[in-house]
């Protein structure tokens, strides 16, 4: 994998100014299976020394081994994850009922960033409920400044369906200017944008990105097989959805470019992270975007 010249001069002078981490999400089976510090400790062996916890509950427990995690892996918690409220039944904090919870948690772990991981899915129902969300995440995101954590929104591709001409998620942004950005590349791609224009766009306001590759995957010998049996429309099928996520370096999307990007917005922790894995093992992937991220240039961004 060959760096433009441009683009690794660009980041020599950005370069200490973002941090490569992983998203926890990917990590939740392997907590459940030998908990929290071990599953870093395998982290840190790959070479990453940043953790964004999602998907894994912030039980006494779990927070007990984050913080040796950190104490003696030198484990840099980026950020915590919470709602701003839960559907019914569902576990985890949420703004609404856990803030005292979630501002203790973040103290005790050092994590000044705290990020909603989508808004609500009733939200999404009108304009009026987005307006609904984002200025109640605002009020939050103005509390918890009072406590030195600031609040930032991840997006995914549902954020650039547009009201009147105007992107959702400029919607949910214009109504909560206290809180910033977690910009996911993939689903930037997949809302039909480009990366790196919309870090260009958002730039001072996104402080974490997430670092998820696009790849246009193979169609399966089952879409072949329904083609053969006359099922066009079975096959079709296949073929609208073989957009897939993957391995940092291993799709379609320009990284050198957005790392480079990133860190110029101002970004402080880029973090590896990936949906589905397609028969790797999470250990494999984490192994293989690391390997490429090196590649290009970003050893030291670890």
């Amino acid at each position: 994998m060959t760096e433009p010249t441009a683009g690794k001069n660009r980041r020599s002078t950005m370069e200490r100014s973002a941090k490569i981490g992983v998203q926890a999400m990917m990590l939740k089976d392997s907590v459940a299976d030998i908990g929290v510090f071990e599953t870093l400790r395998k982290v840190d062996a790959i070479g990453y020394k940043a953790v964004e916890i999602s998907q894994i509950a912030m039980s006494p427990e779990n927070l007990d081994e984050l913080a040796r995690a950190r104490d003696e892996l030198g484990m840099d918690v980026a950020a915590l994850s919470a709602a701003v409220a839960l559907p019914k039944g569902r576990p985890g904090d949420s703004l609404r009922n856990d803030f005292d919870k979630i501002v203790a948690d973040a103290k005790r772990l050092d994590a000044r960033l705290l990020r909603i991981g989508m808004l609500p899915y009733p939200a999404l129902k009108s304009q009026e409920a987005v307006v609904a969300f984002a200025r109640e995440a605002n009020g939050f995101a103005e509390r918890l400044q009072d406590d030195g954590i600031e609040l930032y929104y991840h997006n995914h591709h549902v954020e650039f369906a547009k009201y009147d001409g105007k992107y959702l998620l400029d919607i949910i942004l214009d109504e909560s200017p206290a809180m910033g950005l977690e910009l996911d590349v993939h689903w930037v791609q997949r809302g039909g944008l480009d990366p790196v224009i919309t870090l260009r766009k958002y730039a001072g306001r996104t402080a974490m990105v997430h670092l998820k590759d696009y790849r246009i995957g193979h169609l399966p010998a089952d879409a072949f097989a329904l083609l053969d049996h006359g099922d066009i429309p079975g096959f079709f099928e296949h073929f609208r959805n073989c957009v897939q996520f993957a391995e940092v370096g291993e799709g379609n999307l320009d990284f050198a470019a957005i790392i480079s990007e990133s860190c110029a917005a101002g970004a402080k922790y880029l973090l590896v992270e990936q949906d589905e894995l397609y028969g790797r093992t999470v250990w494999e992937s984490l192994q293989l975007s690391y390997d490429n991220l090196v590649a290009l240039g970003a050893s030291d961004l670890f």
